[in-house]
């Protein structure tokens, strides 16, 4: 159409609608960068496909750190190659009676094995070193299994393995452009326990740290799986421009999406179980995907031993059940279990597992709590070694999962060690005070890293989650890697019996530092990228019939 002069001018009257001229050129060059972005991402996933021999499910960009030159690297040994098969375990006793659980000393001499249990341990891994860690009785390779509901197939073992991406060996990188993941002050729902710079922790250096795996990038998310998501087609174009804004990040399809997530969440339960590490990690979870939910459709509801983060625009749920030992024991209380005589009933585990059903997501854990030494002046009941103990708790946790998961429907995944910073020496600080003042992980210490792990509880872990046959449980190995951090901890700023410390606790760490739970954002965060990873991996799961509503 024809356009006005202007009065006394001789130029067209500028107006807000471009020309068609204008409007193609703009389409085509939106299209063009589309397409440069679609093509780099591929020739990484081509490349990946080559290094690791994997087919289009498999998805792992090369990492190329050469030139960070600000990235802290730690040095680390080649790892072993893991052995296919462990024998299955004998299992635990049938008593219900209530065992009270001993604790040893690493100093102490390993208990005599039964017999079944020697073979076991004969047809386990040898142990390998991993970077800056203890040596372990795996190495941690990360396999994407794919198949049935949660990438699982029919359960068991399968004929072909698929590509794998060893996403535990790495090193921690400073990347205050990308990190953290999100604000403290941004997320309403993070507990006074966990909230450190608004306890008084004056750096903040422990939220810019993030885990690059050698050979591959976090989160390893498989695209083709998440073709089948609702946004999936509607959200390509949005994945890419941060990518187009800024090239040198990890590519799209890498990153942390919390709307992807949430997508694949729609309709859907996921729930962690365990202890305070695990609600450690519930609160990375919910303060990772609660943004992308207007603050009317969210809300937290505490019931018990179970706490329900509700996103209404997906019916979906984030919750934590307190269950410390998995089996029920005298410390199931949520609120009132500091007790000095710990007792656990290890073959009882209905009680708490009736919660459990019908979830879609499960993600368990249970450690901290099997490490203290207890009393044993009450000869009432049976008293047991703890590693013993450990093995009965996790006997009839895994034949409960075996006997009710239908691993079509619902992913498993445990949750490995999470490690605590009480022995200084053991990353060359012998005059610290444990965890107090780190400000800096443990990259430059070359020695292999001594700070307590209880590495026969890893080992008993990683074999019975590996012995399941009906519903493969993905092993989720946090230790080597949080073995790093010992700069994370929440120390002296957090809660003690549900108060803040004094100023004359906080001058006393060797007393009140904690040196078990983690700052956030922080260390979990990066616990949950190896969750999004599974969860975006896995193809589309049994929807949930009538009988079995949403809660």
């Amino acid at each position: 159409m024809r356009i006005p002069r202007r009065k006394g001018g001789a130029g067209p009257l500028a107006v807000g609608v471009p020309s068609r001229r204008v409007q193609v050129a703009a389409v085509f060059a939106l299209a063009v960068l589309l397409g440069v972005s679609v093509l780099y991402d591929s020739a990484h996933i081509a490349a990946s496909l080559r290094r690791h021999g994997g087919g289009p499910r498999a998805y792992a960009k090369l990492s190329s750190d050469d030139t960070a030159a600000a990235a802290a690297t730690v040095s680390s040994a080649a790892r072993e190659e893991a052995v296919e098969a462990v024998s299955a375990l004998a299992p635990p006793a049938t008593g219900e009676e209530s065992a009270p659980v001993e604790g040893t000393d690493r100093t102490d001499p390993p208990p005599q094995q039964p017999q079944e249990e020697k073979a076991e341990a004969e047809a386990a891994i040898k142990p390998g070193a991993t970077a800056g860690s203890s040596v372990q009785d795996a190495p941690l390779i990360e396999e994407v299994v794919q198949g049935g509901g949660g990438g699982h197939g029919d359960g068991g073992a399968q004929e072909e393995q698929p590509a794998s991406c060893d996403l535990y060996k790495g090193h921690w990188v400073y990347d205050e452009a990308h990190a953290p993941l999100y604000k403290e002050s941004g997320c309403g729902f993070l507990t006074e326990q966990v909230t450190c710079m608004r306890n008084g922790r004056r750096d903040d250096d422990y939220q810019k740290w993030r885990w690059q795996p050698d050979g591959c990038d976090l989160p390893r998310y498989v695209a083709a799986a998440a073709a089948s998501s609702p946004c999936f087609l509607a959200c390509l174009p949005l994945h890419f421009l941060p990518f187009l804004l800024s090239p040198s990040t990890v590519p799209a399809f890498h990153r942390f999406d919390a709307k992807l997530l949430l997508e694949k969440l729609r309709n859907k339960r996921l729930m962690f179980v365990g202890d305070s590490l695990n609600r450690n990690q519930w609160e990375s979870m919910v303060c990772l995907v609660q943004a992308e939910a207007p603050w009317d459709k969210k809300s937290l509801v505490k019931n018990g031993s179970l706490n329900v983060f509700r996103l209404q625009e997906y019916n979906a749920t984030v919750e934590f059940y307190w269950a410390p030992f998995l089996v029920e024991s005298n410390s199931d209380d949520p609120d009132i279990h500091s007790i000095s005589d710990r007792m656990i009933k290890p073959s009882s585990i209905a009680k708490h597992a009736a919660n459990w059903e019908g979830v879609d997501y499960l993600i368990f854990n249970t450690y901290i709590w099997h490490g203290g030494s207890f009393s044993r002046k009450h000869v009432k009941y049976d008293e047991i070694e703890r590693v013993v103990a450990y093995r009965k708790v996790l006997k009839t946790w895994s034949r409960w999962v075996e006997a009710h998961i239908n691993p079509k429907r619902t992913m498993v995944l445990f949750m490995s060690v999470s490690p605590v910073h009480m022995q200084s020496e053991g990353w060359g600080s012998p005059n610290a005070v444990k965890c107090f003042s780190e400000t800096q992980p443990a990259i430059n210490y070359t020695k292999k890293l001594e700070v307590g792990t209880d590495w026969d509880l890893f080992a008993t872990a990683q074999r019975v989650t590996r012995s399941m046959k009906k519903v493969p449980v993905h092993f989720i190995n946090i230790t080597a890697l949080s073995e790093i951090r010992k700069d994370a901890h929440t120390s002296v700023h957090t809660l003690r019996q549900g108060k803040l410390l004094t100023a004359e606790q906080k001058a006393n760490p060797r007393k009140f530092a904690d040196c078990i739970h983690w700052c956030l954002p922080g260390v979990p965060d990066t616990w949950n990228e190896f969750v999004y990873g599974h969860i975006m991996s896995s193809p589309p799961q049994r929807q949930m019939t009538e009988d079995q509503p949403h809660r």
